[in-house]
């Protein structure tokens, strides 16, 4: 199993794999995205559920621009 299959196989993920696994810096992560998630707590460590990646993913999308 590769590591991208790995981590696809979680079902949350720390805020800096989920800012990767979103094509996203930690910076553009906390300014774009982080505050829209709900967010799993244990003790001090946060976890992204990655159904709420996808979920941000799909309320984002937009059409392709005509024309293009």
């Amino acid at each position: 199993m590769s590591a991208i299959e790995a981590q696809s196989a979680r079902l949350a993920l720390r805020k800096a794999e989920a800012a990767a696994a979103l094509g996203l810096s930690d910076e553009s992560f906390d300014k774009y995205v982080r505050g829209t998630l709900r967010v799993v707590r244990v003790g001090s460590l946060r976890l992204y559920p990655v159904a709420e990646l996808e979920r941000w993913l799909e309320e984002n999308a937009s059409a392709p621009l005509e024309g293009r």
